[in-house]
């Protein structure tokens, strides 16, 4: 009789253990960066709804402002508690590749590797991520959806300027300087006190050194090479920083574009082209045209507002498009790392992936090429859509975030507008600016 009571015994705690450990694997916690616009949280919301249908696991699911998104969950790795699945827009610049160094980000090749085929490549380079702890890159992200640099005008503006769209140069000096010097002493002359272009030059905005680094591409001059290592010694790779520099700061210095600009964050480039103070920006988005579809002002998006290729190079050849790829990372630290798994891989189902990514009004470019080849991206109706298109199959680069996890830092700190200010504010000569700025990148990233 006693084995027996002994094995009864045993039996009710086992399930008495059992519930609690059910529910703790059969729950998932997620955050995520809450949409610009609506349509990306509902999107998201359907995507959740679905797998929790489908699985029988609940997650519990929140929404953070973009800077939230970044701060609670460094608290939270700091702390070891960190969510099962988190998705921040600016993870990739600030915290994922360091994250996957540090040997803080769960290996999810088993979520990427059997959609190599259907991925674009952009997107599957970005996500392979080194790790000092094994010695080798490995895939430590799941790419959700990405972004590169367009250029928008006003093409009222232009025409009110007395210039149409054909006029406007594809050679690089040509372009800058169409804008500047032919553009805004046109509508200045009709009393319009406004800038050719709004430039972002502060340290405060991400969106400087993302236009800067194309300024840079524009010059062969990539700081880092795909091994991770610094190439500023170069003296050609020096040559191109110091006349990006010159290109860049020159535009605020000659007045084509106010010279508040060095103290504007993100939005500060948005607001005063939409409240037409400049004539034109580069935006890394198509936010601006998106704002007046969210609005419900069609002739705006369709009529008014233009989006064209950035400038070719100096060479004459096309310039490259730094795509940055947002993607969603588990922890090792994570709780339910399988569950996490789980929703990633159902999160990239077509399905469900599109209509979030489409949620975003062409805010994000798919990663996945479902999602590319469909009206959406490719109908001549739509006056932006297919320039993203253009620029995204037409090949893009990673950030050198990618290659060596300490350019989150030197871009954090940014680095490329502490050397516009340098020109701009302290009238420091290009080379001078350019000498400081490498001695900094180089005491942060080597």
């Amino acid at each position: 009789m006693k084995p027996s009571v002994r094995l009864f015994g045993a039996i009710l705690l086992a399930l008495s253990v059992l519930p609690s450990a059910a529910r703790a694997q059969q729950t998932l916690t997620v955050w995520w960066t809450k949409g610009f616009y609506e349509a990306e949280d509902r999107a998201l919301r359907a995507v959740v709804d679905w797998f929790q249908k489908k699985t029988g696991i609940q997650v519990e699911l929140s929404l953070f402002a973009v800077e939230d998104a970044v701060t609670k969950t460094v608290s939270a790795v700091e702390a070891g508690t960190p969510p099962d699945v988190s998705f921040s827009i600016s993870g990739d610049f600030r915290n994922t590749s360091r994250w996957a160094y540090e040997g803080r980000l769960e290996d999810v090749s088993d979520v990427v590797d059997p959609l190599k085929d259907q991925l674009l490549p952009s997107a599957y380079e970005a996500v392979q991520l080194e790790n000092k702890t094994l010695g080798r890159r490995g895939i430590y992200a799941v790419p959700i959806e990405q972004q590169t640099l367009h250029f928008f005008y006003w093409e009222d503006m232009l025409q009110n300027a007395g210039f149409q769209d054909g006029d406007i140069p594809r050679d690089w000096k040509p372009f800058w300087d169409f804008w500047c010097d032919k553009v805004q002493p046109a509508l200045r002359k009709k009393g319009q006190r406004v800038y050719g272009i709004g430039l972002p030059s502060s340290v405060a905005a991400s969106d400087t050194f993302y236009i800067f680094l194309s300024f840079a591409n524009a010059y062969d001059a990539n700081p880092v090479d795909k091994d991770g290592k610094l190439t500023v010694d170069d003296p050609k790779v020096r040559q191109g920083l110091i006349k990006a520099l010159s290109d860049y700061a020159g535009i605020t210095q000659r007045g084509c574009s106010p010279i508040s600009d060095l103290t504007w964050g993100d939005a500060d480039n948005n607001l005063n082209f939409h409240n037409k103070t400049t004539v034109t920006t580069p935006n890394p988005s198509l936010s601006i045209p998106g704002k007046y579809l969210d609005e419900d002002k069609p002739d705006i998006y369709k009529n008014k507002v233009k989006t064209i290729l950035m400038p070719n190079k100096p060479d004459g050849q096309p310039l490259p498009s730094l795509a940055a790829v947002k993607s969603a990372v588990v922890f090792t630290q994570s709780r339910n790392r399988q569950g996490a798994k789980d929703f990633l891989k159902f999160m990239m189902e077509p399905d469900n992936l599109i209509p979030y990514v489409d949620g975003s009004l062409g805010r994000w470019f798919p990663v996945i090429k479902a999602g590319v080849e469909r009206p959406f991206w490719t109908s001549a109706e739509d006056p932006h859509r297919p320039v993203a298109y253009k620029q995204f199959m037409g090949g893009t680069i990673p950030f050198q975030v990618v290659y060596n996890y300490r350019f989150a830092t030197i871009n954090a700190e940014n680095v490329w507008g502490r050397a516009l200010a340098r020109m701009i504010q302290d009238k420091v000569p290009a080379d001078q600016a350019a000498d400081e700025m490498i001695k900094r990148i180089k005491e942060l990233g080597s």
